[in-house]
């Protein structure tokens, strides 16, 4: 039988840069390597976990000089969570490294004349910024190393917190979170407290049993908070007895529901929640405009932020009152309202059909009657047909997921050609790739990267594009 190859212990290495995903990155012999959790500066040794055709991947095992750049994370549970991997650096080199990322993207991928860009805007709050956290209920704990390796009893087995990093059925514990204002932890903490107390069983992510399986708590700016709990079995009386105590103990939940989800899937977009309590939604303002948000509504989950990224989007569209706009991925219509009253009609396109209703929702409660929407698949959707029945668009702004715009979607973008594009993407790397099939025919004008994320390599960035030969 082959032996199995050792790979090498680099020793000393010194961390020069941040890389793709938020990594740490050293040369070594002309070849990278990347690590996590370090800051450039930091001298360590390496251990190789993975050896790629141009390129390593190692952990760190032993340091020998930390980076003068290096700060105390905040949270207890870093290096363990992936959820704030950037805790260790100061906000500034945080964003300097996130406008640095836009920019590599838009060279080496996109291969384009990056215009004078606008410096990254960053969040106004660097921790307690996001207005939904989800966590896992499971019956297996992941275990630290320190804990594994400590001999010692670790207490109990069961964990109400995130999934670990690429480990769908491994999760972590939380018992402090830094992301979302209170009381979203001591929520957390009394549900827990409160199975324990009653003996239920936590969700087993791969024998699919169990009874508890997901808490979602959201917020809004004023103070308002809705609970999900997600069971796996509807049994009745043992719900009833969680939804009173929160219901009882925690004031602040204007909006209580319950969901029985038992599916393979954590997804709820198929399920039925269920208003025990309270509201059937919450009520967000931005920018003077109301937005509902129900139980299974899409929403930036930094709000502030999510004001600044909007108003950036308005801005490049550069309208005038007379344009129509096409808003593709649409989700709850929050740029359709944001664009609305500066444009003649906004024609917002979404997959998700219940995002539609609530797009639907938001433009009649804030009186705007120049939205209109349509649920289906956007490749399929904007035909010459759709174009000819809705007008001719002279600005298509774009906010799709992380994979980017389907490539029929772009093929039919370059066909309408619109005067200008102002592209919206959490993924500079897609949004590149996007821009590059776009070029022949576009020109990129206008830059801005915006924070929605701080503690993370995260960013999301927007782009205006112009037609070539255009007004402009």
């Amino acid at each position: 039988m082959a032996r199995k190859r050792v790979k090498p212990l680099l020793e000393k290495i010194r961390i020069t840069d941040i890389g793709a995903e938020g990594k740490a990155l050293a040369r070594v012999d002309n070849q990278v390597i990347f690590v996590p959790m370090l800051v450039p500066g930091d001298i360590v040794d390496i251990q190789v976990t993975k050896k790629h055709k141009k390129y390593m991947e190692g952990r760190a095992v032993r340091f020998h000089e930390l980076s003068s750049d290096r700060i105390k994370p905040v949270c207890r549970h870093f290096g363990e969570c992936g959820g704030c991997k950037w805790q260790h650096l100061p906000y500034e080199l945080q964003l300097r490294y996130k406008e640095a990322q836009v920019m590599d993207n838009l060279r080496r991928i996109g291969k384009t004349d990056i215009p004078d860009n606008m410096p990254i805007i960053g969040s106004e709050e660097t921790f307690m910024y996001r207005n939904k956290l989800e966590y896992t209920f499971s019956d297996k704990r992941w275990l630290t190393w320190e804990e594994m390796n400590s001999g010692t009893d670790t207490g109990g087995n069961d964990a109400l917190g995130f999934h670990v990093t690429g480990l769908f059925d491994k999760v972590m514990d939380i018992t402090e979170c830094h992301l979302q204002p209170e009381p979203s932890g001591s929520i957390r903490d009394a549900v827990r407290r409160f199975a324990h107390r009653k003996g239920y069983q936590f969700f087993n992510l791969r024998q699919h049993t169990g009874f508890l399986r997901n808490l979602i708590i959201r917020n809004t700016l004023d103070g308002k908070f809705m609970v999900i709990v997600v069971f796996f079995l509807d049994e009745k009386k043992r719900i009833e007895e969680l939804m009173e105590f929160l219901a009882s103990e925690f004031p602040q939940i204007t909006s209580l529901f319950y969901v029985i989800n038992n599916k393979a899937n954590d997804s709820l977009f198929d399920q039925n929640p269920v208003l025990y309590k309270g509201d059937s939604f919450l009520t967000e303002e931005m920018d003077g405009l109301k937005f509902r948000i129900g139980p299974k509504s899409f929403y930036q989950t930094n709000t502030k932020q999510a004001s600044v990224l909007y108003g950036i989007a308005r801005d490049f569209a550069g309208l005038t009152g007379k344009e129509i706009v096409y808003d593709l991925y649409t989700g709850t219509g929050t740029i359709a309202s944001f664009i609305a009253p500066s444009a003649e009609k906004v024609i917002g396109i979404e997959y998700i059909e219940e995002a539609v209703n609530d797009a639907l929702i938001n433009s009649r409660i804030n009186n705007i009657s120049n939205t209109f929407f349509y649920h289906g698949d956007i490749k399929n959707i904007l035909s010459e047909e759709f174009v000819k029945d809705n007008g001719h668009p002279d600005v298509i702004i774009t906010d799709p997921p992380r994979a980017g715009m389907h490539p029929q979607v772009i093929e039919r973008i370059v066909s309408i050609l619109p005067e200008r594009i102002v592209y919206i993407s959490c993924n500079p790397a897609t949004q590149a790739r996007d821009i590059f099939l776009l070029s022949d025919k576009f020109y990129v004008s206008g830059v801005q990267p915006v924070d929605m994320f701080p503690q993370t390599h995260h960013i999301e960035n927007v782009i205006l594009m112009n037609k070539k030969g255009g007004n402009g």
